[in-house]
């Protein structure tokens, strides 16, 4: 009886954040637990119809992509082929820096490379940047940051920027701009990602936050093509598509050459001690110094080319093992067999290497519709098409 009354008021809890608190993130956490639950059970349809919900309740929410991918594969799994299209096709427009903007990228035929082809692909890349103006700061500064004078631009505003403990948008904005402008990416991505967070949580955010976030050069601050030369020295000896080189080191390091890991892993492609001399070895590599760019970025793209091989160029599994290591990815697939590589994903046991594979892939991805001129052009036509 008591078992009884405890589901009972727990449905009603439920019921109360459905109802009464439905565009929050608990609601949309609660409606994704129903989903699973639906699709652990084999209701295709209900899991759809739910998924679709939750984008329409919670179109904010991290969930809101990952539960229209998958409204997209149900709808293919129940022979709706229309629907599945206009899913991707929603998610595409929606979500166009998600990680699963790329996957519905691929399911709609775009060249924009799969788990088994990405890791060998050259892409064209457009280096100019569109530069975002600084919302903050004197006519003087403004000036200097228009002409590229990066360095004299930060000196000036750190005089200038007075309310460091609680910035304006605005002024959080310039100082994101001015830190990438010294390659200070780890602060300057921090500063302009959070943002989004901010503007979420104000009742009353910056008016002009919509407008910076949709202006490319603010998506580009965001992805810097940092040490770009160095990665393309190296990944075509390694196989290796420069900007998953990119997109995997933004997310080890931030592009911070000299930071070390909790673990011990050092600079941007966060190589560890033991693992470097074990390349060496293998590579015929004399003498290193993993704090040393040119030689972290060989390291790195060495092992990375490793476990591709070591996996027949799946790059998820690559990444993966970049990681967790081979030996936890080996007990996966066992487990798990990847036949559907996107089912294998969702179900990696370990959060941070399940966060970890989508954000290098979804940086891979953004890396790719900022400065590839033809993705990026294709993304173009199917926002305004749609």
């Amino acid at each position: 009886m008591r078992k009884l009354q405890r589901s009972s008021l727990a449905q009603q809890a439920e019921q109360r954040l459905l109802q009464e608190f439905s565009t929050t993130d608990a609601a949309a956490n609660l409606r994704w637990q129903s989903i699973e639950a639906h699709q652990k059970q084999g209701n295709l349809d209900q899991a759809r119809s739910l998924a679709l919900q939750l984008t329409q309740q919670n179109p904010y929410s991290p969930l809101a992509p990952q539960a229209l991918f998958w409204a997209g594969q149900w709808a293919g799994q129940l022979n709706q082929s229309s629907a599945t299209q206009s899913t991707w096709q929603t998610l595409l427009r929606r979500y166009p820096d998600s990680y699963y903007a790329w996957r519905a990228a691929t399911f709609l035929g775009w060249d924009v490379g799969d788990f088994k082809t990405v890791r060998t692909r050259q892409p064209d890349i457009q280096r100019s940047a569109e530069q975002l103006p600084l919302a903050a700061g004197s006519p003087a500064l403004q000036e200097l940051y228009q002409l590229g004078q990066a360095q004299s631009a930060w000196q000036r505003w750190q005089w200038e920027f007075r309310h460091r403990q609680q910035p304006s948008m605005a002024e959080q904005l310039t100082d994101g701009l001015l830190r990438i402008g010294v390659q200070d990416y780890l602060d300057g991505i921090f500063m302009l990602a959070n943002l989004e967070t901010r503007a979420k949580e104000d009742p009353a955010p910056d008016p002009g936050y919509l407008q910076w976030r949709q202006h490319p050069g603010y998506q580009q601050a965001l992805y810097p093509l940092a040490y770009l030369d160095a990665i393309q020295q190296w990944s075509p000896q390694r196989r290796l598509n420069p900007l998953l080189v990119i997109g995997l080191m933004r997310q080890e390091s931030r592009f911070q050459a000299n930071i070390r890991s909790v673990a011990g892993a050092i600079g941007l492609m966060q190589v560890l001690p033991e693992t470097a001399d074990w390349i060496s070895l293998q590579a015929g590599l004399k003498t290193y110094q993993l704090e040393d760019t040119k030689d972290n970025i060989n390291l790195g793209t060495w092992y990375l080319d490793y476990t591709h091989r070591t996996y027949n160029d799946d790059a998820m599994l690559a990444i993966a093992s970049y990681n967790a290591g081979p030996g936890n990815v080996d007990q996966w697939v066992k487990k798990i067999p990847p036949s559907n590589p996107d089912a294998f994903v969702e179900a990696i046991p370990f959060p941070e290497t399940n966060t970890y594979v989508k954000s290098v892939l979804g940086n891979y991805w953004n890396y790719l519709r900022l400065y590839n001129p033809q993705i990026k052009q294709k993304l173009l036509q199917h926002q305004t098409q749609t």
